[in-house]
């Protein structure tokens, strides 16, 4: 599954862009997709399991971006984040019995470089942070999915003459620290030059200092969308990246529970309505679900 026929040239990318404006406005209140909290936990998963312990605590706490528009957003005066990522976690806590809208649950910013560190600590329970599923981060966290399949492409400025990542050979392209966008653009041929965050990204090609960004076409387009009539997205999709849920690898069992709310999500139209209202806003038609990587 692809994520965004529409993102392939650039002219469309930009038409996606002004689509999700609405997902990505700062200070936007929006609450999402309504999802009630199971109500039999008492003996829904084994005992022992980090399930068990999370739904009997009646707590968790979920890692998450906060500058990513319609995937993962949260303005200085929203109380919560919104976007694909949020709404994805929602069902997983639903299915703990946890209420997605109380205070139960701890919403933690988390940025590319630390994703693994605060699993592997314990930090978060979970992320969902437009978390790339790769064999490397496998060898040390946990990761159930996808639940989203999406491609690299380019951000530059609107007066821009460069067309994708062919024409950034030698030239140096902003992506995030720790995140797989920089490496692929290593791979291109490009100069690679990490940043703390995605919006940081943004700023310095508006201000001249790179002449583009890399990273997800749909994180791209939310950044256009902030900087209308500024940024443009560009080229076609030069890398497949398939978007999980990332858990602590001494928890095993969580896979199995990740893929079965996806699962179900899938099949009852809970998972179509997150996009919907998160990404729907493009005029993207909504994709099929992906399908699901085994469990190591």
């Amino acid at each position: 599954m692809r994520l965004r026929k529409t993102l392939a040239a650039t002219a469309a990318g930009i038409a996606v862009a002004a689509g999700l404006a609405a997902c990505g406005d700062a200070g936007s209140d929006k609450e999402g997709v309504k999802v009630d909290a199971k109500k039999d936990c008492d003996d829904k998963f084994e005992a022992g399991s980090r399930m068990a312990e999370l739904a009997k605590a009646g707590k968790i706490t979920v890692g998450h971006k906060t500058d990513q528009p319609g995937v993962g957003f949260q303005g200085a005066t929203d109380k919560v984040p919104s976007g694909f990522d949020i709404e994805v976690a929602k069902l997983l806590i639903a299915d703990l019995c946890i209420d997605p809208a109380s205070d139960n649950v701890n919403w933690e910013e988390t940025i590319s470089d630390n994703r693994e560190p605060y699993l592997e600590s314990g930090k978060v329970d979970v992320v969902l942070a437009s978390y790339s599923i790769t064999d490397d981060r496998q060898k040390v966290v946990g990761q159930a999915g996808p639940y989203m399949v999406t491609g690299q492409q380019v951000l530059v400025a609107t007066d821009s003459k460069v067309t994708g990542i062919d024409d950034l050979k030698g030239k140096e392209v902003c992506s995030v620290t720790g995140s797989t966008s920089l490496e692929n653009v290593k791979a291109k041929g490009a100069k690679g030059v990490g940043a703390d965050s995605y919006s940081e990204c943004a700023e310095k090609v508006l201000d001249g200092t790179y002449e583009a960004m890399s990273t997800d076409g749909t994180i791209l387009a939310g950044l256009a969308a902030q900087n209308e009539g500024k940024l443009k997205v560009v080229g076609d999709e030069f890398s497949t990246e398939n978007i999980g849920v990332g858990y602590g690898k001494d928890h095993p069992e969580m896979c199995e529970w990740i893929d079965g709310v996806l699962t179900d999500a899938f099949e009852d139209g809970g998972w179509a309505k997150a996009f919907e209202l998160t990404l729907g806003p493009s005029g993207v038609e909504t994709p099929e679900p992906p399908k699901l990587q085994a469990c190591k």
